[in-house]
């Protein structure tokens, strides 16, 4: 009887979970349109749940106190704990849950939706509970609707899969299987987004000019397309223009800005083979096609000296067997 005691008040479980990027279809997916995203291993989130008698304690970078008082900002990863401790048939009280997270929030790297699922696997893990897919998508977008109002869903589906993943609203997920490496470098420009805000103004665009803004988010679809047959077949320029058209169109919506205009200009005139916003725009991050694994980190080190905030090269791995 004192063994279960003394695990029980020194109990102690992690989740942890990874970061994502949209390579095109961001604002159209939205709207019906399919959109690829792909996994961000170069940071994430790490979330340690431990027994400590009490109210519910939360300790972040930004909030350390009882889930109660929380501010606004945490809502949605308040209702996502106390709904999947629900979930599990227990109360919500006696623990102390950190949140460590090395992602930038507001750059489109999918910040909330990497709390939201680390804080369910470890809450999961606390109650050794094991968990399914779609509980963990759907506990998990729980936090994602009070971040970005009606969330496509996508963001929570990438961080819990290792490979890119083609969606589309209300039709059966795919992952997409490379047949080449894929070198990216994603440049920060510094400038915090608001993917609801983002979202919110191509809404109206479509609703004060549905066939124009209609037109551009089936155009941001067709690329998206083409994008996916350049992922599988080797085609590293032709995806290069894809994510250069796609730009062309992201801002025609209104959600590109000066600052990253400027970046994308750049990281073009220094060889990439194309380059974008990534997420919801105006402000946040923007992923660029390098040539080859030397250019990659040549295209970064520029980008640094630039002016980009943060820099991460890195590559998307194909099955050189299939």
């Amino acid at each position: 009887m004192s063994a279960e005691k003394v695990t029980t008040t020194e109990k102690t479980a992690i989740g942890v979970a990874y970061s994502k990027l949209i390579l095109i279809g961001e604002h159209a997916v939205v709207h019906g349109q399919p959109a690829i995203a792909i996994p961000f291993p170069l940071v994430g989130v790490e979330t340690i749940v431990e027994h400590v008698p009490g109210p519910v304690i939360i300790d972040t970078e930004f909030y350390y106190g009882p889930i109660e008082d929380a501010p606004r900002s945490l809502e949605g990863i308040v209702r996502c704990i106390e709904e999947t401790v629900n979930h599990l048939g227990f109360l919500c009280q006696d623990m102390l849950i950190r949140i460590k997270s090395s992602i930038p929030t507001g750059k489109g790297l999918g910040s909330s939706a990497s709390v939201a699922i680390s804080v369910v696997r470890s809450l999961f893990a606390y109650y050794d509970e094991t968990y399914t897919d779609e509980e963990l998508l759907e506990l998990a977008n729980i936090a994602e609707t009070y971040a970005h109002g009606a969330p496509s869903g996508i963001d929570t589906l990438t961080i819990t899969t290792q490979s890119p993943v083609w969606y589309e609203k209300e039709h059966p997920i795919n992952f997409i299987k490379l047949s080449d490496d894929f070198h990216f470098v994603v440049a920060d420009s510094g400038r915090v987004g608001d993917t609801r805000l983002a979202v919110e103004s191509v809404a109206r665009l479509l609703k004060s000019a549905p066939k124009k803004i209609q037109r551009k988010l089936e155009r941001i679809g067709k690329l998206t397309h083409y994008a996916k047959q350049a992922l599988e077949k080797k085609g590293k320029h032709i995806l290069g223009h894809m994510l250069n058209e796609a730009q062309k169109e992201l801002e025609a919506l209104g959600v590109s800005d000066t600052g990253l205009n400027r970046l994308i200009d750049f990281a073009r005139k220094e060889g990439a083979l194309g380059a974008k916003l990534t997420g919801g725009g105006n402000g946040g991050c923007i992923i660029a096609l390098a040539q080859n694994e030397v250019h990659s980190r040549q295209l970064a080190d520029k980008l640094r000296k630039f002016g980009a905030q943060a820099v991460w090269p890195f590559v998307l791995k194909g099955k050189k067997d299939q």
